[in-house]
């Protein structure tokens, strides 16, 4: 199977990550997003263009990072399980997961994407409205957190591979040093080999953007 995906997209990192854990076998394919050519070619894969965008070999596509890794822990056989098989305990794991990226990555995203605009094109009430979205949701996880190693609980899970980009991310546009509890788990995360690799994938790019 074919992942087709960007360094620095958190949807795609969240897929690297649990791909990682589970010890699956892919070929990565970066796909160049801001290449006219390169989207182009890509939108006959996944008309939306948006990555990650699982193909596998049969040509089948998946799309969504949550589906993505709902089907690869389903079907590669070892590694992390991703999501629990108590239906409780699942559904703990996949509310979580959702949380993640619509309360923290999404809002981060409307910051970050805010600041790269011209001081015209800006929306002050729309970031504002995002920030007070990731005070609530740093508030939320870091009373969660509280002795707990991971998001769900002592085991790795899909969850987790939400939280790493999104806390990584929104702690860049804005930093939560007063959550104990969250600031912990997040340097828990970096240190956890899958994401420490898709981190050090991403530096090279990140520092172009910067520049």
């Amino acid at each position: 199977m074919k992942l087709y995906y960007h360094p620095v997209s958190p949807y795609a990192q969240k897929a690297l990550v649990g791909l990682r854990e589970k010890g699956a076998t892919f070929t990565p394919e970066i796909v160049q997003l801001m290449d006219p050519v390169g989207r182009a070619a890509f939108k006959l894969i996944n008309p939306y263009g948006k990555v990650p965008t699982l193909v596998l070999d049969d040509g089948t596509v998946i799309t969504e990072s949550t589906i993505l890794l709902d089907y690869v822990d389903t079907h590669v056989v070892g590694g992390t399980q991703l999501v629990p098989e108590g239906r409780e305990a699942a559904r703990e794991v996949r509310a979580l997961d959702r949380k993640f990226d619509l309360y923290v990555i999404e809002p981060m995203s409307v910051i970050f994407f805010d600041s790269r605009k011209p001081e015209a094109a800006r929306n002050a009430a729309a970031v504002t409205e995002a920030r007070a979205t990731l005070a609530i949701s740093y508030g939320l996880f870091d009373e969660l957190l509280a002795g707990r190693t991971w998001a769900a609980g002592e085991t790795f899970s899909l969850a987790d591979c939400a939280a790493a980009p999104a806390l990584a991310y929104a702690s860049m546009v804005q930093p939560f040093p007063e959550r104990k509890n969250l600031t912990a788990y997040l340097g828990r995360l970096r240190e956890r080999p899958s994401f420490a690799r898709v981190l050090a994938e991403a530096a090279p790019f990140l520092a172009r953007m910067a520049g």
